[in-house]
């Protein structure tokens, strides 16, 4: 099999309201792999316009996704930030891929029919596409692994469908032109560690989300101390005590929720936390959960507050990134266009 030099990619949405699910599920990951890997990380603000957006507030959160990326220790100088839409080689290997993609593999994709809902009918072209615009966004710059939480694994099986699909069709004309046996790589997930589905502070049973209605059920990266400190104490739990074995947190997803939270913050397995604080009630353990809260998210949240206030700074790390996100783009639609045959 071909050998591609390793390469990490990965996107966020800009949604505003970053809170604590964004941030254990993906940046905590991101910072980590740049220790070992080339990574390139992206607003993906084309992604966001597959629902309604309004261009203030998006724009507002493509520099906030983009804070909070910074503030968290992603170092935009040895690493690539950009934001998607100023790199138009993605749109344009997405409609290369929206050829070579089958009908019945995006009818497949489960978050369609979430984010669809009943009314299907009415969904965008965009919103039922947006998988084969997430494999160009992946294979535009020839990635090897791409950090991907639970409900994103079934799209990045599609990445590598759409990659190996293409490599076949196009095997002869790609080994013509010295590409060797396949242009694009197969990339392998990263699964995220522990908490990666951060649940909500008031019902355990759901993900924590921006759109619920209660502030209370998300940690904003925002908050200051004092907020955070006031909803892990609000966060609701049971009359039971913490087990001392994490088989007793079955059923018990709001205790669950918390112990992982923990877990995640400080580094841990759910069963080192239980070690320490099982058999006692929640208000000590909620007690150390803030404290810990406090420590890891409030220098994020503060350095995001001092950074929102530059906007050119921002702006200027997204225009450098997307700069140089741009020659490796542009150099894979060049070969793109080359195997399928197009005049340039």
């Amino acid at each position: 099999m071909a050998h591609f030099p390793e390469l990490v990619f990965s996107g966020v949405q800009p949604t505003g309201n970053l809170h604590l699910g964004n941030y254990l599920g993906a940046i905590v990951k991101f910072v980590e792999l740049q220790k070992t890997h080339s990574c390139i990380y992206c607003v993906v603000d084309l992604h966001a316009i597959t629902l309604p957006q309004k261009p203030d507030e998006l724009k507002a959160s493509i520099r906030e996704v983009t804070a909070a990326f910074i503030a968290a220790g992603i170092d935009p100088k040895k690493h690539i930030v950009f934001n998607q839409s100023q790199v138009a080689e993605h749109a344009e290997l997405a409609w290369v891929f929206n050829c070579v993609a089958r009908m019945g593999w995006l009818n497949r994709m489960t978050q369609f029919k979430e984010k669809a809902g009943k009314d299907r009918e009415n969904a965008s072209v965009g919103l039922y596409a947006y998988p084969t615009l997430m494999a160009a966004d992946i294979h535009v710059y020839r990635a090897t692994h791409v950090p991907v939480g639970e409900d994103q694994k079934q799209h990045l099986e599609l990445a590598r469908d759409i990659a190996q699909k293409f490599n076949n069709d196009f095997a002869e004309s790609i080994a013509a032109r010295g590409h060797g046996e396949a242009y694009f790589p197969l990339p392998e997930p990263l699964i995220q560690g522990p908490a990666t589905r951060v649940m909500s502070l008031r019902d355990g049973s759901k993900k924590m989300s921006k759109s619920d209605p209660s502030d209370y059920s998300r940690l904003n990266l925002s908050d200051d101390a004092d907020t955070i400190a006031q909803k892990v104490r609000k966060a609701k739990t049971d009359p039971e005590p913490l087990p001392s074995e994490v088989a007793g947190l079955a059923k018990r997803p709001e205790a669950e929720n918390l112990v992982g939270i923990f877990a995640a913050l400080n580094q841990q397995t759910k069963q080192d936390v239980l070690g320490t604080f099982g058999g006692g009630n929640f208000s000590a353990f909620k007690s150390a959960l803030v404290d810990l809260a406090v420590a890891k998210l409030g220098p994020v949240g503060s350095e995001m507050k001092r950074l929102s206030k530059d906007d050119a700074y921002i702006d200027s790390v997204l225009a450098d990134g997307a700069a140089r996100a741009r020659v490796l783009a542009a150099q894979t639609m060049r070969d793109v266009k080359d195997i399928l045959g197009f005049v340039r």
